[in-house]
């Protein structure tokens, strides 16, 4: 239930030093205790703390109120009924989510030192994954950007198999140039055993994919000029590529 206060806005957020969970008052606790994932606190207007959070992989605010007693959850607005702006709370939100990006099981493509990086949910059996691959190669033959895969097999019988070998291959980043340029003809033979230890890394980042709420590929994540992380679902259109892969 989002409950929006009303509150003159005189000053930024400031975030605070993190806070132990054993710390938290015992409302935010609650809220922990019923799957929320509390970031950090903050100081919001009027003396209130702020506290940033992940409820199944979507961003929540809390205020917890001047007695410590009950929490609210929603948006604070000011007295024209525009909501707070949070930047830092933003911030916050967006670092953590793309940390569960860097952490996934991913492929290479691109220069390791590219000023850029964007991660893209890929299935072996996409033709939009393919047709995004062939747009990025400008900015990633360029050395200006890396996209790092997260392999998953939904599409068909074979997309877990053909992930498999293209994760198991002595070049993984090889491998997956050769399957995208064969593209149309089937590209890599999947794999007819997955090892234990793939299969894994493979389940997982499917499990990762529907925490961020998606069910087809490709969704591409970047970071925009203000380093927020923004997504671009399926194959996207000329004109938005500079915003995902930045200037050629």
């Amino acid at each position: 239930m989002k409950v929006m206060i009303a509150t003159l806005v005189s000053s930024c957020l400031i975030m605070s030093h993190a806070q132990a969970a054993a710390d938290w008052p015992a409302p935010i606790k609650a809220l922990e205790r019923k799957g929320m994932e509390v970031l950090d606190s903050f100081k919001a207007p009027g003396g209130v703390t702020g506290y940033a959070a992940l409820y199944q992989q979507q961003p929540v605010t809390v205020y917890l109120t001047a007695d410590g007693k009950q929490a609210i959850i929603g948006s604070m607005v000011d007295s024209k009924g525009e909501a707070l702006k949070q930047a830092p709370v933003d911030q916050l939100f967006s670092n953590k989510l793309w940390k569960q990006l860097e952490d996934s099981h991913w492929i290479s493509d691109g220069n390791k030192n590219a000023p850029r990086i964007v991660y893209m949910f890929t299935d072996p059996n996409c033709p939009y994954c393919n047709k995004l691959w062939n747009d990025a190669r400008p900015w990633v033959s360029a050395g200006k950007v890396q996209i790092r895969h997260i392999m998953v097999g939904i599409i068909k019988s074979d997309s877990m198999g053909k992930a498999a070998a293209l994760m198991t291959a002595k070049a993984p980043e090889a491998a997956l140039y050769q399957h995208e340029i064969q593209h149309a003809s089937g590209g890599v033979k999947p794999l007819a055993q997955i090892p234990k230890d793939v299969r894994s890394k493979l389940d997982a980042n499917y499990q990762l994919m529907q925490r961020f709420d998606l069910f087809a590929t490709p969704v591409t994540f970047y970071k925009d000029s203000e380093g927020k992380m923004q997504k671009a679902q399926g194959a996207p259109p000329a004109e938005m590529l500079p915003k995902i892969f930045g200037p050629r």
